[in-house]
């Protein structure tokens, strides 16, 4: 068997046991959901346990040596993003009784909504496993000392988490001053994008095609390419999926022309200048 084929089925056997801790924290997250009420303490463990198996799997072995510094750094990147979006979401939820989105699902699914919640779960466990791929790839890069790459990928990561926590607190900011009730937030970044939040969570997962592509020879490290996949996935998610069409739903319902005018003049994902009359 040649090289390539034992590196596949290393691959594979790693894939394996990412799917399965995923599909274990994930079931323990449906517990907690039935348990609470509260369907956004998922998103809370979802974080948690992304950064959970993201370090692990950094971490795991190559060639039975202990992890080199790629390894440790790839591992660093992702629990702290991990620890600042989870801590944000958990205090987030402590302050609500249950998480509208998730409520209308149960709504809609009625009496089998239980069993159709769990199903929802493994899949979204399922889901990240292009995320996590990305991370495990990212960090076996073949070459233990760290590059200027490295460096990149960690500052593209840095600016993804500062500006995200940047546009949280604008928006917290922005809702807890009682003269804002039942408008819609336009200050700061989010003047420039109807959701600079999700902009900056999938900007700071092109961390990880940074480190993994190798700059001078892109075919050096084939694998590096997968790490492609999660900000192509994270992308279709926060824009066709789960992310914005939900909440703009919800906002349209509780906001209604407010909101219909905010978005005719503000550029949907992308931070681009407020332009009147154009939902970019």
């Amino acid at each position: 068997m040649n090289l390539f084929y034992l590196e596949a089925l290393f691959y594979l056997e790693a894939l394996a046991a990412i799917v399965l801790s995923m599909s274990v924290l994930m079931a323990g997250a449906w517990v907690v959901q039935q348990r609470t009420g509260n369907s956004g303490w998922v998103d809370t463990i979802w974080t948690f346990s992304l950064g959970l198996v993201g370090a692990a799997s950094a971490l795991w072995p190559i060639a039975g040596a202990g992890p080199n510094p790629r390894q440790w750094l790839v591992a660093a990147l992702v629990a702290i993003w991990s620890i600042r979006l989870g801590s944000h979401i958990a205090v987030r939820t402590a302050g609500i009784t249950d998480d509208p989105r998730y409520a209308a699902f149960a709504s809609e699914w009625g009496a089998d909504s239980s069993r159709k919640m769990f199903v929802f779960l493994q899949n979204q466990g399922l889901g990240s496993i292009p995320l996590l791929f990305a991370i495990f790839v990212a960090a076996r890069f073949p070459q233990s000392a760290l590059r200027l790459q490295d460096y990149l990928g960690a500052l593209v990561l840095v600016v993804g988490i500062s500006g995200e926590a940047l546009a949280d607190a604008q928006l917290k900011r922005f809702r807890t001053n009682p003269a804002n009730n039942g408008r819609v937030c336009d200050a700061g970044l989010w003047r420039w994008s109807r959701h600079p939040n999700y902009f900056f969570e999938w900007f700071g997962w092109l961390a990880y095609p940074v480190i993994a592509i190798s700059a001078g020879d892109p075919l050096r490290y084939p694998w590096g390419w997968a790490a492609l996949l999660a900000p192509i996935f994270m992308y279709w998610i926060l824009v066709h999926v789960t992310g914005i069409p939900p909440l703009e739903q919800q906002m349209l319902r509780s906001r209604g022309e407010r909101y219909r005018d905010y978005q005719s003049r503000t550029s949907m994902f992308f931070p681009l200048p407020p332009h009147k009359g154009v939902a970019a």
